[in-house]
């Protein structure tokens, strides 16, 4: 046996303290394994040494070759596969020196044009009970064996490679999982920008440019489009494109469910990518591949489990989308779907409002104003026809129909009151309501008077004002249309929460069981616009006593003290 002296355990003790400082000051683990085999073949005397890092399915992953220069290392067809000794240190889990390779049962012999080797020693490089690879020596120079304090080295060392084994991937997960939360956090903000952009408007013209901008500005392309469904319809329109080539990519400007690349998203729901236009697109312009087009994605616009539309963009790169962006890219078309949905929805909603609105006008005029004209027009007729015979009846006649005018002119004024817009424009509460007295007094037989605080609202939230100006405004118009009332009241008082805001009339009223407040047009306007800021409304009417509405919203704005 070899003793060593004792500069030379010196030696070795100042090797391994400097590996242990080159441990803990450097997370790259290749650069600390190679120093670490390095140091081994050097403290133990070996012409060659290596170590390798098994991967978690214990398949070598990272192999360190010290010794063989790289021409001598590229002549191998791969490094050592781990079947013979390599293998049984694997298997084992237990240090192997050995004099002679060759003469164990257990050795296979090398690769070609692997140099001869003779003497091995070899230590697994374990964390606990886990193999995290092996360092192993061969060749020592100047004995026939490699020792056992060549092998207390070999393992100390190996204990400093498992360390920095471990602290390289406890590392490497710590900078993916700071990338990926780095990511998200991106991520996140373009949906939430996505969100901002879209619920902005409920205009789809709007909703479609603004979604295909933030997509191209996203994937970082040149060229996009957007094909919408009309309802009902199994084909989609090109509604939209942008980009550096003016034309449309397709000689199509529609496409049946299931055709082209464009009908097969909108057929089945799921996005299509081709790196190969000139093969997978048939439908597209030569004068996209020309313009040096190479790739392009096709994401399905849905709301409700249906596709509305189809959005596409095409890049003059080769790329390849990974998971993450095309479950974004599905996430921003879900978003936009649901939103050309919501503005089709609202844009129907207001046309059937309008024509639920000129229905209701057209049955009152029809019922009320038309037929008063129409009774008047008989008054004269019999006026005329009774002038020679009855003169004094025929008098009376004309009376009455101008009684008849004058009432119908003033039922009018009425229908002018409701439907003509006003707006609250942040005034003082007080002198608004008076406003619309005013005006209701200049279109209405019935008298009106207005009671409230002298010195008006202060810090009263503009949302709420508006609530209760708009209230007063329905329930005047509601007034002069039906009541037949001679006078009405409107009171405005400040309780220590609340304000409150009572229009009462001495008209004909109406049975409440028989109204539906969810129906009717203006109560229902009134029951929203309250709840809307937080308050309500309380409508009490009898027959033949008149009606009062009582309204009520927050003193302050929701979340203030």
């Amino acid at each position: 046996m070899v003793l060593l002296t004792r500069e030379q355990l010196e030696d070795r003790l100042a090797a391994l303290h400097r590996a242990s400082l080159e441990l803990v000051s450097d997370l790259s683990s290749e650069t600390v394994l190679e120093r670490i085999v390095q140091l081994a073949r050097e403290q133990a005397g070996a012409r060659y040494a290596a170590l390798g890092v098994m991967d978690e399915h214990g398949d070598l992953d990272q192999f360190i070759p010290v010794g063989m220069s790289a021409e001598k290392i590229a002549q191998m067809p791969h490094p050592p596969l781990g079947r013979g000794l390599l293998g049984a240190i694997r298997k084992d889990r237990r240090t192997i020196r050995l004099p002679d390779i060759s003469a164990d049962p257990r050795s296979v012999g090398f690769p070609p044009n692997h140099p001869p080797m003779r003497s091995f020693l070899s230590v697994p490089i374990l964390l606990g009970e886990h193999l995290l690879g092996q360092i192993y020596l061969t060749d020592k120079l100047n004995y026939y064996e490699f020792t056992e304090q060549d092998e207390i080295v070999l393992e100390t060392l190996a204990a400093y490679a498992a360390v920095a084994i471990n602290n390289s991937r406890l590392y490497g997960e710590l900078v993916n999982r700071d990338h990926e939360l780095c990511q998200r956090n991106e991520d996140l903000k373009l949906l939430n920008d996505v969100a901002a952009a879209l619920t902005s408007s409920l205009e789809v013209d709007e909703i479609l440019d603004k979604t295909l901008n933030l997509v191209m500005e996203y994937l970082d392309v040149e060229g996009g489009e957007i094909f919408l469904r009309e309802d009902g319809e199994q084909e989609l329109r090109l509604a939209l494109h942008r980009g550096d080539f003016k034309d449309a990519f397709s000689h199509l400007d529609r496409f049946r469910f299931g055709e082209g690349f464009i009908g097969m998203v909108a057929a089945t729901g799921k996005p299509l990518v081709s790196n190969n236009l000139r093969q997978d697109m048939r439908y597209l312009r030569p004068a996209v591949f020309e313009a040096g087009f190479q790739c392009i994605a096709c994401i399905p616009l849905t709301a409700g489990g249906k596709v509305v539309g189809v959005m596409s963009a095409a890049t003059r790169r080769s790329r390849e989308l990974d998971e993450r962006e095309l479950h974004m890219l599905i996430a921003i078309g879900t978003w936009a779907g649901i939103t050309i949905e919501n503005a089709r929805l609202s844009r129907q909603s207001r046309r059937l409002a309008i024509l639920e609105e000129r229905e209701r006008i057209g049955m009152d005029l029809h019922d009320g104003i038309i037929q008063s004209i129409y009774g008047v027009g008989l008054a004269l007729d019999y006026a005329r026809m009774a002038l020679a015979e009855d003169p004094e009846q025929s008098h009376s006649k004309i009376e009455q129909s101008i009684d008849s005018l004058n009432a119908i002119i003033r039922d009018i004024r009425a229908y002018i009151l409701d439907l003509r817009p006003r707006q609250f424009h942040g005034e003082d509460l007080k002198q608004s309501l008076q406003r619309l007295v005013d005006e209701f007094q200049a279109n209405s037989h019935t008298r009106a008077t207005l009671v409230g605080p002298e010195n008006g609202l202060v810090d009263f939230p503009a949302a709420n004002a508006t609530a209760l100006f708009h209230i007063c405004q329905e329930s005047l118009a509601n007034i002069a249309k039906h009541s037949r009332a001679q006078h009405a009241e409107i009171h405005l008082w400040i309780a220590r929460e609340r304000v409150l805001l009572e229009i009462s009339d001495d008209g004909q009223g109406f049975d409440l069981r028989k109204m539906s407040v969810t129906l009717g047009h203006g109560l229902s306007n009134m029951h929203v616009r309250a709840r809307k800021v937080g308050g309500d409304v309380e409508i009490t009417s009898y027959p033949g006593e008149g009606t009062t509405v009582l309204a009520w919203v927050p003193r302050r704005a929701s979340g203030t003290d």
